[in-house]
């Protein structure tokens, strides 16, 4: 399949839908995979690696999947945070359309699986959590981590993996110094060959409360 899952809106590859059982969100489930995506057959060792070390997602408010594929990462969050809104981001239409079919037979209602310029405008993420296209090359990864990490609310976190051969310390450095201003960067773990990194984006500076008795 190549690079295919990274560039294809719609994959000229056959679909050749398969059902595969998971654990997300500490519950065994059934869902349906195929072909032209990435990792059709499993969870794969990046996305488990995240999913081991971030930390349990805010209870509410606007959560993003970004690169979400067939759904791992979309789905734990909407089974973990109910009262959440997920949107799982994709170019691949197939990959929208099995995150949905997911969701659908898992009954989740709060997930929404859309294309990048489909999330509203001026929407903030409580967190933003994603297995990155990194093979889809430094200019690419770059302009699409621009676009999204400002869009983390206030005192909010993205969790990225990476792996470190394919650049994770490199990436980390990159978003250090991009994200300098009223962010901050760490390697939160490791595991497998991967890193887990963290990008929290700083509240405004507490002010402290007037005394206005004289």
């Amino acid at each position: 399949m190549g690079s295919e899952h990274y560039f294809s809106a719609s994959p000229s590859s056959a679909e050749n839908l398969r059902r595969i059982r998971v654990t997300l969100a500490g519950r065994d489930v059934e869902v349906t995979t195929a072909g032209g995506i990435f990792s059709p057959d499993h969870i794969d060792s990046g996305t488990g690696v995240l999913l081991a070390n971030a930390p349990a997602p805010p209870p509410g408010g606007d959560l993003l999947d970004l690169g979400c594929g067939w759904g791992p990462i979309a789905l734990s969050l909407a089974l973990d945070s109910p009262r959440a809104t997920v949107w799982a981001v994709d170019v691949n239409e197939r990959a929208l359309d099995l995150v949905r079919r997911n969701a659908d037979e898992l009954g989740l209602q709060n997930v929404n699986a859309v294309l990048p310029d489909d999330v509203p405008d001026g929407l903030e993420f409580r967190g933003i959590r994603s297995n990155p296209p990194i093979r889809v090359g430094k200019h690419e990864l770059h302009g699409l981590l621009e676009r999204w990490i400002p869009r983390l609310g206030e005192r909010s976190d993205a969790w990225l993996v990476v792996q470190r051969n394919l650049g994770s310390d490199s990436l980390q450095r990159w978003l250090a110094t991009t994200f300098h201003d009223g962010y901050t960067v760490t390697r939160a773990a490791t595991g497998r060959g991967f890193r887990v990194l963290k990008v929290h984006r700083r509240g405004a500076p507490r002010t402290a409360p007037v005394d206005l008795v004289g």
